[in-house]
Parts: C-alpha cells; sequence; structure tokens
C-alpha cells in the first residue's frame, strides 16, 4: 500500500484537499509518495506531522513559525499545547453554559425576553455596568464575598436560584390575579421569603436589611435578579402585613 490518498488524508484529518496541497506547495508537509500522475500518497508519518500542525495551528502560531519549530517539537510539548487547548475550550464552554443559564432563567422571571434583553446579555452587560453601581458602593469586601456565595444568579442553575424564581413566579400570579399583598397568598408568599432569606444570610439580619433595602434601589449591580417594581411593592408590603 502506497498510504492515503490526498482525499484519505484530507478526510482522516477532517481538513481541505485543497489545505493539503497548499501545504505541499510551501515544503511544510510533502506526501511521502508523489506519482507521475500526479497522485499524491501520505504516508503514516505523515498524518503525524500534519497532526502536529493542526494542533500548532489551532494554538496560533503561523505556518511560518510552525515550519520554523515543527521539527523540534517534542511529544511532551504537542500534549501540552493540546492541554492548554482543552482548558481554553473548558473555559469558553462554561461561559456559554452560565450565558445560555442566564437567559432561561430571565424567561423563567418574565416568561420572554426582551431584544434588547438579549443585546445586552450577548453584550455581557457592559453598557448596564456603566450605568449601575457595584455592590461595592454599599457593601464591606466581607460582605460582598459572603453575598456572591450565597446570592442566586441568573447563570445558575442551583436550587436556590430556582427556588427564587419560582417565589417571584408565584407573586407575579398573585398581581395578575389581583391578589393583596395581606391576602393569605401574599402572607405565605411573605413567610417563604423570610425562610428563604435565613437560609441565605445564614441568620445574619443585619446584613439581611441592609440587603433588602440596596435590593430596592434601582440603580443596583447588574448581577441581580431584574425585579419588576411592582413586585418589589408586593414583597415590602406582603413582609409588613404578617409583622403586623
Amino acid at each position: 500500500m502506497l498510504g492515503y490518498s490526498t482525499g484519505e488524508a484530507a478526510k482522516k484529518l477532517n481538513i481541505s484537499v485543497r489545505t493539503l496541497r497548499y501545504y505541499d506547495q510551501i515544503g511544510l508537509v510533502r506526501p511521502a509518495h508523489k506519482q507521475e500522475s500526479g497522485k499524491r500518497y501520505y504516508s503514516d508519518e505523515d498524518l503525524l506531522q500534519l497532526e502536529k500542525i493542526i494542533l500548532l495551528k489551532e494554538a496560533s502560531l503561523s505556518l511560518e513559525d510552525i515550519k520554523k519549530v515543527i521539527q523540534k517539537v517534542t511529544i511532551q510539548e504537542v500534549l501540552s499545547i493540546h492541554r492548554m487547548e482543552l482548558k481554553e475550550a473548558i473555559i469558553r464552554m462554561e461561559h456559554a453554559l452560565q450565558h445560555t443559564n442566564t437567559l432561561l432563567n430571565v424567561v423563567k422571571i418574565e416568561g420572554t425576553l426582551r431584544w434588547e434583553q438579549l443585546l445586552l446579555l450577548i453584550k455581557n452587560g457592559s453598557e448596564a455596568k456603566e450605568r449601575k453601581k457595584d455592590l461595592g458602593e454599599w457593601f464591606s469586601t466581607e460582605e460582598q464575598a459572603l453575598l456572591m456565595e450565597k446570592l442566586p444568579k441568573l447563570e445558575s442553575e442551583s436550587g436556590i436560584t430556582q427556588k427564587w424564581i419560582n417565589l417571584l413566579k408565584r407573586i407575579e400570579w398573585c398581581i395578575e390575579e389581583g391578589k393583596s399583598p395581606n391576602s393569605k397568598e401574599g402572607r405565605l408568599i411573605a413567610e417563604d421569603i423570610r425562610i428563604l432569606s435565613e437560609e441565605m444570610f445564614d441568620g445574619n439580619h443585619s446584613l439581611m436589611e441592609k440587603f433588602w433595602e440596596v435590593r430596592k434601589s434601582e440603580d443596583v449591580s447588574a448581577n441581580l435578579f431584574p425585579i419588576d417594581r411592582r413586585v418589589i411593592s408586593f414583597i415590602e408590603e406582603a413582609m409588613e402585613s404578617m409583622e403586623s
């Protein structure tokens, strides 16, 4: 067997025939066998060399640089580069997953997703963050650390996040149905808020009260849930009703 034809090698490496011909043209990887008819055949060693080139190219090396170092790259270096690429791919996938979770949770809260919200999220909220104050405006470093650990996050699939989303949906249902914050449903919601808040703040009532005061502000961090003003008003009235 002469080896792999250009088409077979391209298919095996998932690259184009045109790319293989270009690599041959510039002297990067020349097929081990060339027939008078012009047909080219690549050996296993050629394929290994091509796999190295593909990996180095994915690591953002130019073909000119690859040509200079290809013969000097060890197996350990190739594996190190491959590991780096895998780590970067994992980071990209984690960011994509967090972004998708954020979109799904916004849809759960609001029932839909407006295009302007989607565009802001795609831009990673950069414009929104310019208009909004950071939590550091109100909380100490220690308090921020606790809040970042405990607060439900739009990009999260955690149980506490889903509990708050369901709670918000119950409040929205009450508002749509004309249920008063002083109603039986309103009092039950207020009790659930109290229980969830105790769980979230580990019984730190001072931080809890401080957070809720800040939460009512419209000029608050973009990392927090986008809660409708009517929902916040319902929560305040329901909590007051429960305490009276």
